[in-house]
Protein backbone atom coordinates (compact mmCIF):
# COMPACT_ATOMS: atom_id res chain seq x y z
CA UNK A 1 0.00 0.00 0.00
CA UNK A 2 1.13 3.55 -0.71
CA UNK A 3 0.27 6.20 1.85
CA UNK A 4 0.68 9.97 1.87
CA UNK A 5 1.09 11.63 5.27
CA UNK A 6 0.98 15.42 5.25
CA UNK A 7 2.52 16.82 8.42
CA UNK A 8 4.37 13.53 8.80
CA UNK A 9 7.32 15.09 10.65
CA UNK A 10 5.04 16.45 13.35
CA UNK A 11 4.02 15.01 16.70
CA UNK A 12 1.15 12.73 15.67
CA UNK A 13 2.26 12.42 12.06
CA UNK A 14 5.67 10.95 12.89
CA UNK A 15 4.10 8.27 15.10
CA UNK A 16 1.66 7.44 12.31
CA UNK A 17 4.47 7.22 9.74
CA UNK A 18 6.43 4.89 12.00
CA UNK A 19 3.41 2.60 12.39
CA UNK A 20 2.71 2.50 8.65
CA UNK A 21 6.33 1.67 7.85
CA UNK A 22 6.45 -1.09 10.46
CA UNK A 23 3.96 -3.05 8.34
CA UNK A 24 6.07 -2.63 5.18
CA UNK A 25 3.96 0.03 3.48
CA UNK A 26 5.34 2.69 1.15
CA UNK A 27 5.02 6.11 2.80
CA UNK A 28 5.48 9.61 1.40
CA UNK A 29 5.90 12.30 4.06
CA UNK A 30 5.11 15.88 3.05
CA UNK A 31 6.05 18.52 5.62
CA UNK A 32 7.34 22.09 5.45
CA UNK A 33 8.98 21.70 8.89
CA UNK A 34 7.36 24.87 10.24
CA UNK A 35 6.36 22.91 13.35
CA UNK A 36 7.49 19.39 12.44
CA UNK A 37 11.08 18.31 13.04
CA UNK A 38 13.56 16.00 11.32
CA UNK A 39 14.35 14.62 14.78
CA UNK A 40 10.86 13.13 14.95
CA UNK A 41 11.72 10.89 12.01
CA UNK A 42 15.17 9.78 13.13
CA UNK A 43 13.91 6.40 14.34
CA UNK A 44 12.58 5.49 10.91
CA UNK A 45 15.67 6.19 8.80
CA UNK A 46 16.25 2.43 8.69
CA UNK A 47 13.14 1.99 6.57
CA UNK A 48 13.76 2.07 2.84
CA UNK A 49 10.13 2.64 1.82
CA UNK A 50 9.92 6.26 2.96
CA UNK A 51 10.17 9.35 0.82
CA UNK A 52 10.42 12.71 2.58
CA UNK A 53 9.31 15.81 0.66
CA UNK A 54 9.90 19.23 2.18
CA UNK A 55 7.06 21.29 0.77
CA UNK A 56 4.27 23.69 1.68
CA UNK A 57 0.89 22.21 0.73
CA UNK A 58 -0.72 25.65 0.75
CA UNK A 59 1.22 26.32 -2.45
CA UNK A 60 1.07 24.32 -5.65
CA UNK A 61 4.29 22.52 -6.46
CA UNK A 62 6.02 19.30 -7.44
CA UNK A 63 4.83 17.64 -4.22
CA UNK A 64 1.54 17.02 -6.01
CA UNK A 65 3.10 14.37 -8.25
CA UNK A 66 3.71 12.09 -5.27
CA UNK A 67 -0.04 11.42 -4.99
CA UNK A 68 0.06 9.29 -8.13
CA UNK A 69 -1.06 5.72 -7.32
CA UNK A 70 -1.55 6.54 -3.64
CA UNK A 71 -4.08 4.35 -1.83
CA UNK A 72 -4.84 6.70 1.06
CA UNK A 73 -3.96 10.19 2.27
CA UNK A 74 -3.64 11.06 5.96
CA UNK A 75 -3.99 14.82 6.12
CA UNK A 76 -2.45 16.12 9.36
CA UNK A 77 -0.54 19.19 8.14
CA UNK A 78 -1.85 22.35 9.83
CA UNK A 79 -0.96 25.34 11.96
CA UNK A 80 -2.12 24.95 15.55
CA UNK A 81 -2.69 27.07 18.69
CA UNK A 82 -5.27 29.75 19.40
CA UNK A 83 -3.34 32.96 20.08
CA UNK A 84 -1.16 32.90 16.95
CA UNK A 85 -4.32 32.33 14.90
CA UNK A 86 -5.77 35.53 16.35
CA UNK A 87 -2.66 37.47 15.41
CA UNK A 88 -2.23 35.86 11.99
CA UNK A 89 -5.66 34.68 10.75
CA UNK A 90 -4.68 34.91 7.08
CA UNK A 91 -1.70 32.64 7.67
CA UNK A 92 -3.92 30.07 9.37
CA UNK A 93 -6.48 30.24 6.57
CA UNK A 94 -3.78 29.72 3.98
CA UNK A 95 -2.33 26.71 5.77
CA UNK A 96 -5.44 25.01 7.13
CA UNK A 97 -8.02 25.82 4.47
CA UNK A 98 -6.16 26.51 1.23
CA UNK A 99 -3.70 23.71 2.08
CA UNK A 100 -6.58 21.29 2.61
CA UNK A 101 -8.21 22.35 -0.64
CA UNK A 102 -4.96 21.71 -2.51
CA UNK A 103 -4.70 18.24 -1.00
CA UNK A 104 -8.29 17.45 -1.96
CA UNK A 105 -7.85 18.71 -5.51
CA UNK A 106 -4.75 16.53 -5.82
CA UNK A 107 -6.67 13.51 -4.50
CA UNK A 108 -9.32 14.17 -7.13
CA UNK A 109 -6.72 14.52 -9.88
CA UNK A 110 -5.04 11.20 -9.12
CA UNK A 111 -8.23 9.37 -8.08
CA UNK A 112 -7.02 8.62 -4.54
CA UNK A 113 -9.41 6.13 -2.93
CA UNK A 114 -9.60 7.48 0.62
CA UNK A 115 -8.61 10.33 2.92
CA UNK A 116 -8.47 10.61 6.71
CA UNK A 117 -8.50 14.17 8.07
CA UNK A 118 -7.14 15.30 11.43
CA UNK A 119 -9.89 17.59 12.70
CA UNK A 120 -10.06 19.35 16.06
CA UNK A 121 -12.45 19.16 18.99
CA UNK A 122 -11.96 22.93 19.29
CA UNK A 123 -14.86 23.22 16.85
CA UNK A 124 -17.21 22.67 19.83
CA UNK A 125 -15.97 25.79 21.62
CA UNK A 126 -17.40 25.58 25.13
CA UNK A 127 -19.86 22.66 24.87
CA UNK A 128 -23.09 22.60 26.86
CA UNK A 129 -23.26 18.81 27.13
CA UNK A 130 -20.77 16.25 28.46
CA UNK A 131 -19.59 13.88 27.28
CA UNK A 132 -19.76 15.77 23.99
CA UNK A 133 -21.24 14.03 20.94
CA UNK A 134 -20.42 14.70 17.29
CA UNK A 135 -23.79 16.42 16.80
CA UNK A 136 -23.06 19.05 19.46
CA UNK A 137 -23.47 22.64 18.22
CA UNK A 138 -20.41 23.97 16.40
CA UNK A 139 -18.95 27.12 17.97
CA UNK A 140 -15.70 28.13 16.28
CA UNK A 141 -14.84 31.21 18.32
CA UNK A 142 -11.21 31.61 17.25
CA UNK A 143 -9.56 31.48 13.79
CA UNK A 144 -7.73 28.22 14.54
CA UNK A 145 -10.96 26.37 15.34
CA UNK A 146 -12.71 27.94 12.35
CA UNK A 147 -10.00 27.00 9.85
CA UNK A 148 -9.81 23.41 11.10
CA UNK A 149 -13.60 23.10 10.86
CA UNK A 150 -13.64 24.61 7.37
CA UNK A 151 -11.03 22.02 6.40
CA UNK A 152 -13.31 19.28 7.70
CA UNK A 153 -16.27 20.62 5.74
CA UNK A 154 -14.18 20.73 2.56
CA UNK A 155 -13.09 17.12 3.07
CA UNK A 156 -16.65 15.89 3.58
CA UNK A 157 -17.94 17.89 0.61
CA UNK A 158 -15.20 16.70 -1.75
CA UNK A 159 -15.73 13.18 -0.45
CA UNK A 160 -19.40 13.17 -1.39
CA UNK A 161 -18.99 15.03 -4.68
CA UNK A 162 -15.97 13.19 -6.05
CA UNK A 163 -16.29 9.77 -4.46
CA UNK A 164 -13.34 9.98 -2.04
CA UNK A 165 -13.93 7.80 1.03
CA UNK A 166 -13.45 10.48 3.67
CA UNK A 167 -13.36 10.21 7.46
CA UNK A 168 -12.74 13.16 9.77
CA UNK A 169 -11.37 12.52 13.25
CA UNK A 170 -11.98 15.23 15.84
CA UNK A 171 -9.04 14.86 18.20
CA UNK A 172 -9.23 15.63 21.92
CA UNK A 173 -6.09 16.72 23.82
CA UNK A 174 -3.52 14.36 22.34
CA UNK A 175 -0.33 13.82 24.36
CA UNK A 176 2.72 11.60 24.17
CA UNK A 177 6.38 11.49 23.21
CA UNK A 178 7.44 14.03 20.55
CA UNK A 179 4.64 16.40 21.56
CA UNK A 180 5.27 20.04 20.69
CA UNK A 181 6.94 22.12 23.37
CA UNK A 182 6.59 25.46 21.61
CA UNK A 183 3.49 27.58 22.02
CA UNK A 184 2.05 28.57 25.38
CA UNK A 185 -1.43 27.49 24.41
CA UNK A 186 -0.70 24.18 22.76
CA UNK A 187 1.17 21.26 24.21
CA UNK A 188 0.55 21.34 27.94
CA UNK A 189 2.54 18.17 28.54
CA UNK A 190 5.46 19.49 26.53
CA UNK A 191 5.49 22.70 28.56
CA UNK A 192 5.24 20.83 31.88
CA UNK A 193 7.98 18.36 30.99
CA UNK A 194 10.33 21.14 29.88
CA UNK A 195 9.65 22.91 33.17
CA UNK A 196 10.19 19.69 35.12
CA UNK A 197 13.60 19.07 33.55
CA UNK A 198 14.70 22.69 34.11
CA UNK A 199 13.29 22.63 37.64
CA UNK A 200 11.05 25.59 36.90
CA UNK A 201 7.59 25.92 38.49
CA UNK A 202 4.70 24.35 36.61
CA UNK A 203 2.53 27.12 35.12
CA UNK A 204 -1.08 26.24 35.89
CA UNK A 205 -3.86 28.22 34.28
CA UNK A 206 -6.67 29.12 36.69
CA UNK A 207 -7.01 26.86 39.74
CA UNK A 208 -5.98 23.65 38.01
CA UNK A 209 -9.33 22.00 38.67
CA UNK A 210 -10.32 22.16 35.01
CA UNK A 211 -10.51 18.72 33.42
CA UNK A 212 -9.40 17.45 30.03
CA UNK A 213 -9.90 14.34 27.93
CA UNK A 214 -6.28 13.34 27.36
CA UNK A 215 -5.65 10.76 24.65
CA UNK A 216 -2.31 9.01 24.23
CA UNK A 217 -0.76 9.33 20.78
CA UNK A 218 -0.60 5.58 20.07
CA UNK A 219 -4.37 5.34 20.59
CA UNK A 220 -4.84 8.23 18.16
CA UNK A 221 -2.63 6.51 15.59
CA UNK A 222 -4.75 3.38 15.95
CA UNK A 223 -7.82 5.48 15.19
CA UNK A 224 -6.23 6.76 11.97
CA UNK A 225 -5.31 3.23 10.91
CA UNK A 226 -8.76 1.71 11.50
CA UNK A 227 -10.39 4.72 9.82
CA UNK A 228 -8.27 4.20 6.71
CA UNK A 229 -9.38 0.57 6.50
CA UNK A 230 -13.04 1.22 7.16
CA UNK A 231 -15.75 1.05 4.51
CA UNK A 232 -17.54 3.97 6.17
CA UNK A 233 -17.75 7.07 4.01
CA UNK A 234 -17.97 10.77 4.83
CA UNK A 235 -18.20 10.28 8.58
CA UNK A 236 -17.07 12.38 11.56
CA UNK A 237 -15.81 10.74 14.76
CA UNK A 238 -14.61 11.99 18.12
CA UNK A 239 -11.28 10.53 19.20
CA UNK A 240 -10.73 10.74 22.94
CA UNK A 241 -10.15 8.63 26.01
CA UNK A 242 -13.79 8.81 27.08
CA UNK A 243 -12.57 10.00 30.48
CA UNK A 244 -11.46 13.26 32.07
CA UNK A 245 -8.64 14.12 34.43
CA UNK A 246 -7.79 17.39 36.15
CA UNK A 247 -4.68 19.44 35.46
CA UNK A 248 -3.78 19.10 39.15
CA UNK A 249 -3.88 15.32 38.81
CA UNK A 250 -1.50 15.53 35.84
CA UNK A 251 1.00 17.49 37.93
CA UNK A 252 0.65 14.99 40.75
CA UNK A 253 1.50 12.16 38.34
CA UNK A 254 4.44 14.07 36.85
CA UNK A 255 5.80 14.82 40.32
CA UNK A 256 8.28 17.38 41.61
CA UNK A 257 8.46 21.15 41.09
CA UNK A 258 6.43 23.95 42.59
CA UNK A 259 3.33 25.43 40.97
CA UNK A 260 2.77 28.96 39.69
CA UNK A 261 -0.85 29.89 39.06
CA UNK A 262 -1.67 32.30 36.23
CA UNK A 263 -5.01 33.90 35.25
CA UNK A 264 -7.58 31.77 33.50
CA UNK A 265 -7.84 32.58 29.81
CA UNK A 266 -11.22 33.60 28.36
CA UNK A 267 -12.82 31.31 25.82
CA UNK A 268 -11.30 28.13 27.24
CA UNK A 269 -13.64 25.37 28.44
CA UNK A 270 -13.47 24.12 32.02
CA UNK A 271 -13.93 20.63 30.68
CA UNK A 272 -13.30 18.63 27.52
CA UNK A 273 -14.89 15.21 27.48
CA UNK A 274 -15.44 13.17 24.31
CA UNK A 275 -18.38 10.88 23.76
CA UNK A 276 -16.67 8.09 21.80
CA UNK A 277 -19.61 5.70 21.46
CA UNK A 278 -19.91 6.37 17.72
CA UNK A 279 -16.33 5.41 16.83
CA UNK A 280 -16.48 2.45 19.20
CA UNK A 281 -19.59 1.16 17.43
CA UNK A 282 -18.67 1.93 13.80
CA UNK A 283 -14.92 1.33 13.76
CA UNK A 284 -14.52 -0.98 16.76
CA UNK A 285 -11.89 1.39 18.12
CA UNK A 286 -11.23 2.01 21.79
CA UNK A 287 -8.46 3.73 23.75
CA UNK A 288 -6.04 1.42 25.55
CA UNK A 289 -3.51 3.65 27.34
CA UNK A 290 -4.50 4.98 30.76
CA UNK A 291 -3.31 8.40 31.86
CA UNK A 292 -1.02 6.77 34.45
CA UNK A 293 0.59 4.53 31.83
CA UNK A 294 0.87 7.35 29.29
CA UNK A 295 2.67 9.64 31.72
CA UNK A 296 5.03 6.80 32.63
CA UNK A 297 5.92 6.52 28.92
CA UNK A 298 6.66 10.24 28.88
CA UNK A 299 8.88 10.12 31.94
CA UNK A 300 10.74 7.07 30.60
CA UNK A 301 11.51 9.08 27.46
CA UNK A 302 12.47 12.22 29.34
CA UNK A 303 15.89 12.53 27.66
CA UNK A 304 14.04 13.65 24.54
CA UNK A 305 12.71 16.69 26.39
CA UNK A 306 16.12 18.04 27.35
CA UNK A 307 16.15 19.95 24.08
CA UNK A 308 12.79 21.55 24.84
CA UNK A 309 12.47 25.33 25.28
CA UNK A 310 11.22 26.32 28.72
CA UNK A 311 8.06 28.38 28.96
CA UNK A 312 8.38 30.29 32.21
CA UNK A 313 5.49 31.85 34.08
CA UNK A 314 6.63 35.29 32.90
CA UNK A 315 6.42 34.30 29.23
CA UNK A 316 3.03 32.67 29.63
CA UNK A 317 1.63 35.60 31.60
CA UNK A 318 2.77 37.96 28.82
CA UNK A 319 0.95 35.86 26.20
CA UNK A 320 -2.14 35.77 28.42
CA UNK A 321 -2.07 39.56 28.76
CA UNK A 322 -1.90 39.88 24.97
CA UNK A 323 -4.98 37.67 24.69
CA UNK A 324 -6.94 39.80 27.18
CA UNK A 325 -5.92 42.98 25.33
CA UNK A 326 -7.10 41.52 22.05
CA UNK A 327 -10.50 40.59 23.45
CA UNK A 328 -10.87 44.00 25.11
CA UNK A 329 -10.13 45.78 21.83
CA UNK A 330 -12.71 43.64 20.06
Amino acid sequence: MKYIVTGGAGFIGSHLVERLLSTKNQVVVIDNLSTGRYQNLKKIKKFKKINFIKADISKKGKWINNFKKADCVFHLAALADIVPSINFPEKYYQSNVTGTLNVLQTCKKFKVKSLVYAASSSCYGIPKKFPTKENEKINTFYPYALTKYLGEELCLHWGKLFGINTISLRLFNVYGTRSRTSGTYGAMFGVFLAQKISKKPYTVVGNGKQTRDFTYVSDVVNAFIVASKSKKKNKVYNVGSGKTVSVKKIIELLGGNEITYIPKRPGEPDCTFANISKIQKDLKWRPRITIEKGIKFLLDDIKYWREAPVWTAKKIEKATEDWFKYLKNE
